[in-house]
């Protein structure tokens, strides 16, 4: 354990940039902006970027939470965050994706499914629209099971099952997704309306449920080949993803 105790002036700089959002039962922390310069097709586009963080402790005492930070090793878990693009507070329409974590798609490129060209296009869309934000959940990886075990489903599929039979040989449901600290956070970030980027009904669906105005719902389909086709039909005829604007 780390018993430096950090500067005032750290201290001032930090608490500046932390908010607290009080949930039912603990709180959030949300950090943020930070501005965050990102490539996208080649154009550099600025985003403000936030992260997010549970906590049992209710408190605004920021000192004392930064300070047991320093005991904690946060990079064994997974922390979500938001990019943010445009006037998201004040803008009559945004757009907001909410965005499961994809380690094979979003990162290696993986043509196994759609995430990775999902996560770039609904950039694209946003900064499009003028303005909106994307919700990247760190804790949804393989609909909600982990990565170890989406490399055990992917070898289950290997051997013939389709990615809900394969979750649910694991012992698992098929999708275990839970979007409660997203909304939170998307909150405390914008009170209007907001279109939705999904194929998804159940994200429609937790939004509504919050009491969160949503005015439209966008599809997002595309990148369609013979190495996901299986897997996005067993979207839409399994999973019940909404089939418009999808090629199949």
């Amino acid at each position: 354990m780390n018993n430096t105790k950090i500067p005032n002036k750290i201290i001032s700089i930090l608490e500046d940039k932390i908010q607290l959002i009080k949930r039912d039962s603990g709180a959030i922390y949300l950090v943020g902006p930070i501005r965050l310069p990102v490539n996208l097709d080649g154009e550099t586009v600025t985003f403000k970027w936030y992260c997010w963080l549970n906590c049992n402790e209710v408190t605004e005492d920021y000192e004392r939470i930064i300070e047991k930070l320093s005991s904690e090793n946060l990079a064994e878990y997974q922390q979500s965050s938001v990019l943010v693009y445009g006037d998201f507070e004040f803008n009559e329409d945004a757009l907001i994706r909410m965005h499961s974590i994809c380690h094979t798609g979003d990162i290696f490129g993986s043509k196994r499914c759609d995430c990775g060209f999902q996560l770039k296009q609904s950039m694209r869309m946003i900064v499009e629209h003028g303005t909106g934000a994307l919700f990247y959940l760190a804790n949804h990886e393989g609909r909600g099971i982990g990565l170890f075990s989406k490399a055990m489903a992917y070898v289950l599929q290997e051997n013939g099952y389709d990615t809900v039979d394969a979750n649910i040989s694991l012992g698992f449901v098929d999708d275990s997704r839970n979007y409660t600290d997203a909304i939170h956070v998307l909150k405390a970030l914008r009170s209007k309306p907001v279109t939705l980027i999904t194929n998804n009904p159940k994200k429609l669906a937790a939004l509504q449920e919050s009491g969160m105005e949503v005015s439209d719902r966008t599809p997002l389909w595309g990148d369609i080949s013979e190495f996901n086709e299986k897997y996005l039909k067993t979207k839409i005829n399994r999973s019940g993803h909404i089939g418009d604007g999808g090629a199949l």
